[in-house]
């Protein structure tokens, strides 16, 4: 499927907005991207919730930890065996090696940290949908604004009162509210259920950010930016933003406005 014709997501759409170049450097011209260990830091932590979550919250701690553990070091092994020289993965504030010795040991604190303290001070039930499918790593395709908009969602929160409460499991600090407005409108609209609010589990801090409102965010407020984006791929527009994001760009090496 080509670009041009392929479901948008919110990662897409903000990977635009910030820099189009970058998008068609990654997405267009697939340019290998640098390694960063901050990405599979991510993608361990989420497997441990998810598993955790599907567990009823009966798996322990030692069952967590070592699969946070397993996992992190099945992915920055097969990413090794493709670019072996760590001085050329991003790392910020550290070399390539000790950022991913140091999200070893993070991971697995914060692991730790979600499976027992937090998890027993936070009973949380998962909503399922009608059929009966947790709302974990939830598969969504919906049209917004004549766009195909597809993504996961990390966690749907029951919250009892018949509201449904998305929720992103964050290991980093960047925060989308676009992201949670959009699984909200998403899942007003495939489940027909109220969404009030949602709100991201911040794993550096060990806690939930406070709620973001969605009771008044509109679908068409959010088609616009899918409908834009799609609108500037299908023109091969795609105008460069150097500045700051360089230097945490995974695909500054193949570009020549990188500052």
């Amino acid at each position: 499927m080509s670009i041009e014709t392929q479901p948008r997501s919110v990662s897409q759409t903000e990977q635009y907005e910030k820099c189009a170049w970058r998008f068609y450097l990654q997405r267009v011209e697939r340019v290998t991207p640098r390694p960063a260990a901050w990405s599979h830091h991510g993608t361990a932590f989420h497997a441990v919730a998810e598993a955790f979550e599907l567990s009823d919250r009966t798996m322990g701690e030692d069952e967590a930890v070592q699969l946070f553990s397993d996992r992190y070091s099945a992915l920055i092994n097969k990413a090794l065996e493709k670019e072996s020289d760590t001085d050329k993965w991003l790392a910020a504030g550290y070399t390539g090696g000790e950022d991913i010795e140091r999200r070893y040991v993070l991971g697995q604190n914060q692991v730790r940290h979600y499976v027992t303290s937090w998890a027993e001070q936070h009973p949380t039930t998962t909503w399922k949908t009608p059929d009966g499918t947790p709302g974990l790593e939830l598969y969504f395709m919906v049209e917004l604004g004549g766009v195909k908009v597809r993504g996961y969602i990390d966690q749907l929160v029951d919250d009892g009162d018949g509201a449904v409460r998305p929720r992103d499991w964050k290991t980093g600090s960047t925060k989308s509210k676009f992201q949670l407005q959009t699984y909200g409108v998403a899942v007003r609209k495939l489940y027909g259920v109220e969404v009030n609010r949602a709100d991201w589990y911040l794993a550096k801090e060990g806690r939930l950010s406070r709620p973001v409102k969605l009771d008044e965010v509109r679908e068409e407020d959010v088609a616009e930016r899918f409908a834009a984006m799609d609108e500037g791929v299908k023109r091969g527009d795609f105008p460069a933003n150097p500045g700051y994001d360089c230097r945490f760009c995974d695909v500054s090496h193949a570009c020549s406005f990188r500052q």
